[in-house]
């Protein structure tokens, strides 16, 4: 018997590889054209005056799924005998194939189970090549219809749009890494980035540029539904005009939903100051409308404004470039000063104008690229000049996103670093509060501080800010206690003792009869009662970690917690109270003292230097 070496099976895995990834692309490319194709039968056989057969409709969907990749088609039969072009693009189509490419990309370089991960060159040009055989049959099949593709087309636009979608779905596969670039660009470009800091940046940059175009898109649908909603009889009669029957206007129908994407970059031209052109002859502005317009009858183009100059309404158009310009610094101010991060971490003035000015050029370049393909010629005469102007709509894009969002996003950075008392960013401590994972080594342990004894004391956890009390930690309750650790009056606080390994930095304050560190500084959020023990005073756990907090106070002087809370009683006279000391009979020696308490250590010195001494009517600890 014979054994395959390692290498014979890992060329036969990346041939198989391969070959999975061209039948991706090829079954991609086919489920797009059947969809497409299904529709358009539908459409034909609920028509009850066809004009051509099957043959002639199969033809129609292939034209129509070409010039859903961008290809260019050409119409021959025309009143004139003059073939005219037809390359306005329904925007709405193209989300289909590119999607379905996209897919069959990133299923190919996604490795299986039990098997490596294919080559991800191996997988884009395997899934390109299968579409694009596809997209050679279609483009065979459409010749002699009734719209024709246009050869020069079929390698720009169209092998560009499916191979950008093929190599997006590989980066998708490979997790959309940000680098590194191929070893054939420039050293300095591959330097920059490897840098973590510019690839924040740029980030930061093309997420700003999304919204902003973003942004401009729906601002245009907005002014496109509008202008529908006033000019709804025009609209109507144009849609009843079109077709009598049910079948024609589910056509129609169809057709407008696909040019929607188009009319909402119509929009956005018009709102941005260049608007779009209606022929040779005419050209739609928020200033009005000049020339002659050669306007089609159809529903969507009911939305084109009336000759003559613009009113105020149709200067409200430009509210749409301003919105995209704030929404462009909105979202470079949150990376630019983040409300979890510290001031410390915020960008700085340069960076956030540097990376602002990046985000307008991106929307600018978004903004050009997809209104050159809303528009396009409709024939060779006055329609030659249909849509939008991209050299002019792109420009007036990054002069509208840098001309305010670079000062928006400034301001918005200053509002976003302002006061703390003041800000909105309430999960992020002040700077002289401790941090929030840090709150049981940042808390005081409780000190005598009442001339009568009975008041006490203690240095509070340090609170987040409420929003909605901005004053609280400025003057309010740590100035109570700020007045107590200077000599004046102040209510009894809480009594709270902490854990004994939690409050080591209370001592060199007691000793001057002040109240714990951090009780003059004003903690923020500092509730009198707030921290009232839940235990009884009796239980043990309390009792000795009041022990050691006396210890500490005393300097040392006290003992111990002693093992056996309860002494031998004295052969004369009776044993004092707890927490006192006993007293001698008049025929014996003193009895022994019952459970050490406070007074027994007590220092008359420091008790004459401030320090309160205990209430003797206070009973001591029980056994």
């Amino acid at each position: 018997m014979t054994q395959r070496s390692p290498k014979v099976t890992a060329e036969r895995n990346r041939t198989l590889d391969l070959a999975s990834a061209l039948v991706r692309g090829a079954v991609a490319a086919g489920l797009g054209l059947g969809s497409l194709t299904v529709l358009v039968m539908v459409v034909w056989i609920s028509s009850p005056y066809p004009d051509s057969g099957p043959g002639g409709v199969l033809r129609a969907a292939a034209g129509v799924w070409l010039l859903a990749h961008g290809a260019g088609l050409v119409r021959p039969d025309t009143l004139s005998g003059v073939p005219a072009p037809v390359s306005m693009v329904p925007l709405l189509l193209v989300l289909g194939p590119v999607w379905l490419a996209h897919r069959a990309a990133r299923d190919a370089a996604e490795p299986e189970e039990g098997r490596p991960r294919p080559s991800q060159a191996g997988a884009f040009c395997a899934v390109t090549a299968g579409y694009l055989l596809v997209v050679a049959g279609a483009a065979a099949c459409a010749r002699g219809g009734s719209l024709c593709p246009d050869p020069d087309t079929l390698v720009f636009p169209v092998a560009l749009v499916v191979a950008g979608a093929a190599a997006a779905g590989v980066w998708t596969a490979a997790g959309r890494p940000f680098g590194p670039l191929p070893s054939w660009s420039p050293l300095v470009l591959q330097e920059a980035v490897a840098r973590t800091l510019f690839r924040d940046r740029a980030e930061a940059s093309c997420r700003s540029a999304a919204a902003g175009v973003t942004v401009l898109l729906g601002g245009g649908a907005l002014l496109v539904a509008v202008a529908l909603g006033r000019n709804a009889g025009a609209a109507q009669d144009a849609f009843l005009g079109l077709a009598g029957d049910w079948s024609g206007r589910f056509a129609v129908l169809l057709l407008a939903a696909s040019l929607v994407p188009n009319a909402a970059l119509w929009g956005a031209a018009y709102g941005l100051g260049p608007g779009f052109s209606l022929g040779t002859g005419a050209t739609a502005t928020p200033l009005g409308l000049d020339g002659t317009p050669a306007v089609p009858h159809f529903p969507l183009l009911a939305a084109v404004p009336d000759q003559g100059p613009g009113s105020l309404l149709n200067g409200a158009a430009l509210a749409v470039p301003v919105a995209a310009a704030l929404a462009v610094a909105w979202f470079t101010a949150r990376r630019a000063a983040p409300a979890d991060a510290p001031r410390a971490q915020a960008w700085s003035t340069r960076e956030t104008v540097r990376v602002t000015l990046l985000a307008a050029l991106g929307c600018a370049a978004g903004t050009a690229l997809l209104t050159a393909v809303a528009g396009g010629p409709l024939g060779t005469g006055a329609l030659r000049e249909f849509g939008p102007v991209w050299w002019l709509a792109g420009p007036a894009a990054l002069v509208w996103t840098a001309g305010i969002g670079v000062p928006a996003a400034l301001l918005l950075r200053l509002w976003r670093l302002r006061t703390p008392g003041w800000a909105w960013r309430r999960d992020v401590p002040e700077a002289d509060e401790p941090p929030a994972t840090a709150t049981a080594a940042a808390a005081a342990s409780a000190v005598e501080a009442e001339a009568g004894g009975k008041a006490e004391a203690e240095a509070v956890i340090g609170r987040r800010r409420r929003w909605w009390a901005p004053w609280r930690g400025r003057g309010g309750a740590g100035g109570a206690v700020g007045d107590a650790a200077s000599g004046g009056t102040a209510a009894p606080a809480a009594s709270s003792v902490p854990a004994p390994g939690t409050a080591s930095d209370a001592a060199p304050g007691a000793q001057d009869g002040a109240v714990g560190p951090g009780a003059g500084r004003g903690d923020a959020g500092f509730e009198p009662y707030d921290f009232l023990p839940t235990d009884p005073w009796h239980e043990k756990d309390f009792r000795e970690a009041r022990w050691a907090s006396l210890k500490r106070g005393s300097g040392g002087l006290m003992a111990d917690f002693p093992a056996d809370p309860v002494g031998p009683a004295g052969p004369v006279g009776p044993a004092g109270p707890a927490g006192t000391a006993g007293t001698a009979g008049p025929a014996g020696p003193a009895a022994p003292a019952g459970p050490a308490g406070p007074a027994d250590f007590a220092d008359p010195a420091d008790s004459g230097a401030g320090r309160p001494a205990p209430d003797p009517d206070r009973p001591g600890p029980t056994p």
